[in-house]
């Protein structure tokens, strides 16, 4: 089970008195933070004390947010790359790892409740820390290099066929704008990710987390903004060019079926031959698009 090999690797580099940082991939709704909690508590029942950051705890500050968004083809003002300022964890990290306060960890933190749902930063979190998970639609995400990204742009590859025309034009953008997460992502000893079996059930599964949200009282987000958000995340970095490539590196993948139940795990070198058995078996079908 993943949780149990994440477990004895964390374990095994905690015992020789590493501090490691797991980065945690997976689109929205996948239940990432639904999966840091049950690690937390695993590592818990070991003895051993898992922080957990999101990306978004780094979101830039409003004005910042507000200026490095403007004109987006989404509309929106975080999720996608450049809305963030990863130099904050990379610095919490490394303030960590340098063992200057003990174990003592201080985490950004982000509430996506403040500025009537536009969310703010809020105070930050302090504790104590063996480990950290850091979790995120674009961890470990990596610029695409630039002949790519204008083939891409200019020659419509079929993949990328749900974007718009006006989507196309700001990848060059996006692309860009990863370059500053790389210090980020080289403090990762390890890599999770949680890969739907089809990748129009991002979108549904966040729909569904909303819808429950709201039927216990603390759904806030209208719709329209709740679907310009999640496209910004299937868009801004497009996963055929940006998650399937982090795939073989991973060192856990998880396959989840509609109901997010895991359909497989195994290592990142094992998953590229599951994942081209299912695009075989997609290939023929009509709904094949990222957002569909």
């Amino acid at each position: 089970m993943l949780e149990e090999q994440l477990l004895r690797l964390t374990a095994g580099r905690i015992a020789r008195g590493e501090r490691p940082v797991i980065g945690l991939n997976g689109p929205v709704g996948a239940g990432k933070s639904t999966l840091s909690q049950r690690l937390q508590q695993r590592f818990a029942a070991e003895g051993l004390r898992l922080a957990v950051a999101s990306i978004d705890d780094a979101y830039l500050p409003w004005q910042q947010r507000l200026e490095a968004m403007a004109g987006n083809p989404f509309g929106v003002n975080r999720v996608p790359p450049g809305s963030h300022e990863p130099e904050r964890l990379v610095e919490a990290i490394a303030a960590w790892r340098g063992g200057l306060q003990g174990t003592v960890l201080r985490l950004p933190r982000f509430d996506k409740r403040l500025r009537q749902g536009q969310g703010d930063r809020t105070a930050d979190w302090q504790g104590s820390a063996q480990a950290l998970l850091l979790e995120g639609w674009l961890v470990g995400c990596e610029p695409v290099p630039a002949l790519d990204i204008a083939a891409c742009t200019n020659n419509h590859p079929p993949e990328l066929g749900y974007l718009s025309p006006l989507e196309r034009r700001w990848l060059p953008h996006w692309n860009r704008a990863l370059e500053a997460y790389r210090p980020l992502w080289r403090q990762l000893d390890q890599l999770v990710m949680l890969w739907p079996v089809r990748w129009q059930l991002p979108r549904r599964w966040r729909f569904q987390a909303e819808a429950r949200q709201r039927a216990r009282g603390g759904g806030w987000m209208p719709p329209q903004e709740l679907e310009s958000l999640v496209r910004s995340s299937l868009c801004s970095l497009p996963p055929p060019l940006y998650q399937r490539p982090l795939v073989q590196r991973a060192d856990l993948v998880r396959l989840l079926d509609g109901r997010r139940r895991s359909l497989w795990e195994g290592s990142g070198a094992e998953a590229m031959g599951v994942l081209e058995a299912i695009d075989e078996t997609q290939a023929s079908s009509p709904s094949s698009s990222a957002t569909g």
